[in-house]
Order: structure tokens, then sequence, then C-alpha cells
């Protein structure tokens, strides 16, 4: 009985090892065909550019007006978050800005009135030196009299006092012009403070306005809606994600080369992309990313040979005008094999030969 497990398990371990051996070849031979010379594969994925749509401000999702797969153009309204507060707040805002505005009008009046005091302060200005000038001479006049004692002592008196009173009125009559120069430059200031207040307001306007518009939610790009993160209702915090959009035009396929080719690999090299999804179409693409920096392995990448533990991140390119033809098709996260020309002189093989669907 042992002697028959023990054949059986023999058996069983020959089997596997044919098994491994003819799946080894079939992966060499059958599924990677015959490399031509100057022509190096990798295994890989077809990834594209994920964009986040999230909202900017905090608040409760309205509404949603797109689905998940659908196509969305550059421009196009996703989604809208309520904006109660902020219609309260931008109409408050308003008002405050006519507030303002109305401040500089009164302001402006308030200038134009003192400016106009102080033209009355002038004449006067000017009426109490013509009326010092007269007392003056008339004061030279009474001196000249009283020398020859034509006038009394008292008339003398009088002009003097007059002469004096009237100096001194010119006085009086230039610190209400000065004291109304300071008016006028008191209301200038209060004028120019309310242009400053009507900018801050403006300001605020402008901010709950940006506000407003950020509660509308619009595609960045032309691409397609990938998955739904939140619905309406739930209330979103600043920065708080809405959908997942990917950008159909920069789809590309990342495959791992090691090191003893990526060096050789130029950007702007032709590659063939072919997926496992859809073996018989050969897809053109060019290397537009070549990793600087080695990195380990990862776990799904398998290299046709024995496993090597450093390799390069290479990134090929579709063009997006082959993308834009067939967006309908477009999938990512499907695997495939990139072949790479490292000769720009090498040939391709017939199997690599464009295949594109019509």
């Amino acid at each position: 009985m042992n002697m028959l497990k023990s054949r059986i398990l023999a058996a069983a371990v020959v089997l596997a090892l044919v098994l491994a051996v003819a799946a080894v070849l079939f992966w060499r031979h059958g599924l990677k065909g015959d490399l031509a010379p100057g022509v190096v594969s990798g295994n890989g994925r077809i990834e594209a550019t994920e964009i986040n749509l999230a909202a900017r401000v905090p608040g409760r999702l309205a509404e949603v007006l797109v689905g998940e797969g659908d196509f969305v153009k550059e421009g196009q309204v996703l989604a809208r978050i309520q904006t109660d507060i902020l219609d309260a707040q931008f109409l408050e805002a308003q008002a405050k800005l006519r507030q303002a505005k109305n401040a500089i009008i009164t302001a402006q009046a308030q200038v134009t009135a003192r400016e106009s005091e102080k033209l009355a302060a002038e004449a006067v200005v000017l009426q109490r030196e013509s009326e010092a000038q007269a007392a003056q001479q008339r004061l030279v006049r009474t001196e000249s009299l009283a020398t020859k004692n034509a006038v009394s002592e008292q008339n003398l008196d009088d002009d003097r006092a007059r002469a004096k009173s009237a100096e001194a009125a010119i006085k009086a009559a230039k610190a209400q012009v000065a004291a109304a120069g300071g008016a006028v430059a008191a209301a200038s200031a209060q004028v120019q403070d309310a242009e400053v207040m009507v900018e801050a307001v403006q300001a605020t306007v402008g901010r709950v306005q940006a506000e407003l518009d950020d509660c509308t939610l619009k595609a960045p790009r032309d691409g397609r809606v990938q998955y739904l993160i939140t619905q309406p209702g739930e209330v979103l915090g600043a920065g708080g994600k809405v959908l997942n959009l990917v950008d159909l035009g920069d789809v590309y396929l990342t495959f791992f080369l090691p090191e003893t080719v990526a060096g050789r690999v130029a950007l702007g090299s032709e590659v063939r992309l072919i997926l496992d999804a859809a073996p018989q179409f050969v897809i053109p693409a060019r290397v537009s990313y070549v990793a600087s920096v080695a990195q380990f392995t990862p776990k799904t990448v398998e290299t046709a040979s024995e496993r090597q533990k450093l390799m390069f991140r290479v990134k090929a390119q579709i063009d997006r005008g082959l993308l834009k033809e067939h967006l309908e098709r477009v999938k990512t996260g499907l695997p495939g094999v990139a072949w790479v020309k490292i000769d720009a002189q090498a040939e391709w093989p017939s199997h690599l030969a464009l295949k594109l669907p019509q």
C-alpha cells in the first residue's frame, strides 16, 4: 500500500514538472513569439490619468448630473453643491457694497461743502484786509491832523482802535480759512476711507462669487466617469471627493524592463502593444518615460527568463488621435505585452504588424 502511494506521488511530481516545462516553453515561444533582433518585450497593464473631482468649499452635495461610465466634455457641469448660505452671504456683501458706495457719495458731498466754507472764509479774509487797509489809511490821516490839533485825541484813539481791531479781524478770518482747510482735508480722508471700504467689500463679493462658482463642479478635461464617490445629500468637507474621472486622451501601458536593456531604450522609441483581451490587434505606441532609478520587481510582473530583482519602469504612450477614434473601446487595467525597438534600424516581425480595429 505504501509502495503504491509512493509511485502515485512520484508520478504526480513528474507530471507537475512536465506541465511546468511545457508552460514555460509555451510562454516563451507560443505567447511571446520569436523576438526579432533589436526588439525586447515586457508585460504590463493599461493605465490612464485619473482625476478626482473634488469640492473646494464645504457643503451638501445637491445633485450629480452624470453616472458611472458616462463620457464628459471639458467644462461640462458634473455636480452641484447647495449654495443657500453662500447666496445669503453674497446678498449681504452686495448690500454692503452699495452702502460703501453711498458712503463715498456722502463723503464727496462733505468735501464740496467744506471747500465752499473755505472759499467763504477766504472771501472774509479779503474783506477784513480791505477794512484793515481803510482803517489804517484813516488812522494815518487822523494822526496827520492830530499834529495840527485839527482833531481831538479821542478821535485819534478811536481810529487806532479801529486799525487794531481790523488787524485782529484779519487774523480771525485767516484762522477760519485754516480751519476750513482742515475740514476739507478731513472730508477728503473720509472719501479715501470710503473708497478703501468699497475695495474691501468688492473683494468680499468676488470671494463669495468665486465660492459660488466652485459649487458648480465642471469637468477639467474630456474623459469618462469611472465611479461616483459621494451621493447627493451627503455633506462634503473642503476637498471632499465627488467622483473619479479618467482622461481617455492620456492612456499608456506601464511595463518593466531589466537593466540590461532599459538603458538602450530611448524616449520616442516605437512600441507595439498586444492586449490579452484583444490579441488580434496590434496597437502602436511610443516610449514616453523611462525611470531613472531601478526598483524591485513588482510581484505582478513576470519576465521571460528567471525573475530579476531590479527593473526599470517604462511607459508606452498611445497616440491621442488613435484613442479619440476608438474611445468606446478604451479600457484601463487590461494586461498586455509591450514590444519595444531598441534598435531604430530593426524591422518589426510579421506578427507585430499594425492591426487596428475598424
